[in-house]
């Protein structure tokens, strides 16, 4: 009965994810940009999900940390200081794929782990973790040739200028007009992922640009383009959100005012969480993909109130993740 009970216990014991070894280590956050709804959606998430885990003892620490400006040196400058400071880990979202693998390597040869998510790094010794923002881009434009098969004239708002995510969200939406050649692309801004930078900017191209069917976009620039198109008086096409509560809400507005439909798409701010809880295990012994890849987080016609409700004022629709979430994930990838 003795063993019994001792092998039992034992099992259960193996099916629970370890923590007690990395609980004396301490994981940064090195974040290169926090001025739109996503970046502060997002570093909410690492608070709200990290804080306990270091008041349990799961880890000693993990502080978050963002540079002033996008800027790629400041950011590589950082990493350094991290690596001076003795983190154990480093979770970074980057300014640049490339431009920080020295800093990232430098890190790596200290025996630092370091985590990428969203913006990612190409430094080999990296891990990453994101979703597939071609696809996320594609998808934009495979929607609107549902909606509108006969194709017209696109405006793509993109995010922030040289940012990895910025880029393959565009060659998304580009291959997409390559595989729908009813569309074509007329005008592309700058938006920087905030909604008041791209009504500026959407306002200012606007008089150059002939009638437009459809608005591709990344992510917090939906509502600010609705109010520059309305502004100039001309008629509202078919806007791609990101996700963020001012669009969904703009939406639903104007969907229960005459029937607008369009769709939502964005990565989910809580994936910092997701990067946390890989740091942890890896830290804690596990073997880890170098390559994650989780799902964008969709809004349709149908579930647009349901997400709605569950979004604060000013904030984004998000999934955080807890540390079963991120074996799972592991798993999955191994």
């Amino acid at each position: 009965m003795n063993r019994t009970i001792l092998l039992t216990a034992a099992l259960a014991l193996l099916a629970v994810p370890a923590t007690a070894d990395t609980a004396d280590k301490r994981i940064a956050l090195s974040n290169n940009y926090a001025g739109n709804s996503w970046r502060q959606a997002m570093l909410t998430s690492w608070e709200t999900v990290t804080g306990p885990a270091v008041s349990e003892g799961v880890v000693a620490a993990a502080d978050p940390f963002t540079t002033g400006e996008n800027s790629a040196t400041e950011q590589a400058s950082q990493i350094q200081n991290m690596i001076l400071q003795g983190y154990d880990a480093i979770v970074v979202n980057a300014a640049s794929p490339t431009a920080l693998n020295g800093a990232v390597k430098e890190a790596c040869d200290a025996g630092i782990v370091v985590v990428s998510f969203d913006g990612v790094v190409t430094e080999p010794c990296a891990w990453r973790i994101a979703v597939d923002f071609k696809e996320m881009g594609r998808g934009q434009v495979e929607y609107l040739a549902g909606r509108l098969p006969d194709g017209g004239n696109l405006l793509e708002i993109r995010g922030l200028a040289g940012v990895f995510v910025d880029d393959e969200i565009s060659a998304g939406i580009h291959a997409g007009v390559e595989q729908f050649p009813q569309f074509k692309i007329v005008g592309s801004v700058h938006g920087d992922w905030a909604q008041d930078v791209a009504q500026r900017a959407v306002a200012g191209i606007l008089p150059s640009l002939p009638e437009i069917v459809g608005v591709v976009t990344q992510g917090g620039d939906g509502y600010g383009a609705a109010q520059a198109i309305a502004a100039a008086g001309r008629d509202v096409p078919i806007i791609v959100m990101g996700n963020r509560q001012d669009e969904l809400a703009w939406w639903k507005e104007r969907k229960d005012a005459d029937g607008y439909e369009t769709m939502s798409v964005s990565i989910a701010p809580g994936v910092s969480t997701l990067a946390f809880w890989v740091a942890q295990q890896i830290l804690d012994g596990k073997e880890v993909s170098k390559e994650l890849i989780v799902p964008f987080l969709t809004i349709s016609q149908d579930n647009l109130e349901q997400n709605l409700e569950t979004t604060p004022a000013g904030g984004v629709a998000n999934v955080e993740y807890s540390l079963e979430d991120a074996v799972a994930v592991i798993e999955s990838a191994n």
